[in-house]
């Protein structure tokens, strides 16, 4: 095992190159294999809504919180959505502390096209009166552990946090310009969408795997992460240097439409069973 463990340090690429031509991964993994999937929701008490991920190793938390504040000029009856990744030295070794680093800064904003592109929520739904009050819902997403398809994670996160959210009701007096909250008297946000990620990677011999480890990212010629949403293509984001063929992109819009439908019916089933639960007590 310890001559195992320096051979991969001195030769990572050597090292993986070694298992895939024995077609497997080093996790054990076939190429085209997701690691197990958890999720609960609706864990953070002090939240509006919430939600904790694991993807194999890689560990989020999706905590909501809604503030009231005045609508932008432009869509005065519209609220707001405020997705943010946060990436700290707990998460992994190779982040420091400080202000957001790039790659944090680059996750909040594939975030926030996810959830524009998705249309889950409609942002009218978040105005309380027009051009005077909105909600602003802030998704802060913390990254307790990075192991790779953080952005798979985050998504699915954000969406759990975001099924459970529930809203007090507020009641604006046009008179005076005043507003009441009710906190005892709470409505669930209205999700029209539940659009989810797959992340996917080619090694520099061409060959493809999808949910990647952060091992696996860091040998990665590219990694391409594709969101679905009801089997329609709505976010795509690329990074490393290689170009994708489209054979290989068109096999990750197909990895991702499968596994939509698989991890859309495992939250499905999660928020249902925390209904009944719920409905119990």
């Amino acid at each position: 095992m310890e001559s195992q463990s320096l051979y991969k340090l001195v030769h990572p690429v050597k090292y993986y190159r070694d298992h895939l031509s024995q077609n497997v991964r080093p996790d054990g993994r076939k190429f085209l294999e997701y690691r197990p999937i958890s999720v609960n929701v609706d864990s953070i008490g002090t939240a509006d809504g919430s939600a904790i991920v694991k993807y194999g190793e890689t560990t989020v938390v999706c905590g909501i919180k809604a503030e009231l504040a005045v609508p932008r000029p432009a869509e005065p009856d519209s609220g707001y959505l405020v997705p943010n990744v946060e990436l700290t030295p707990l998460c992994s070794p190779k982040y420091r502390p400080g202000p957001p680093t790039d790659e944090a800064q680059v996750f909040s904003k594939n975030l926030m096209d996810i959830l524009v592109n998705s249309k889950c929520v409609d942002l009218k739904d978040l105005c309380v009166e027009r051009e005077k009050l909105a909600w602003v819902l802030y998704c802060d997403v913390s990254c307790f552990n990075y192991d790779g398809a953080l952005l798979d994670a985050a998504t699915l996160a954000v969406m759990g946090a975001l099924h459970t959210c529930t809203l007090p009701t507020v009641v604006y007096d046009r008179n005076s310009k005043t507003y009441k909250v009710e906190n005892e008297n709470r409505r669930k946000l209205n999700v029209r969408s539940l659009p989810i990620s797959t992340t996917s990677m080619v090694f520099d011999d061409g060959t493809v795997v999808t949910d990647p480890t952060a091992e696996e990212e860091e040998l990665a010629s590219s990694v391409a992460t594709v969101t679905s949403c009801n089997s329609d293509i709505c976010f795509v984001y690329k990074s490393g240097g290689s170009s994708v063929t489209p054979k290989d992109l068109d096999l990750f819009i197909a990895q991702a439409k499968c596994q939509e439908a698989k991890v859309a019916s495992l939250l499905r089933s999660i928020l249902e069973t925390s209904k009944q639960e719920d409905i119990v007590k």
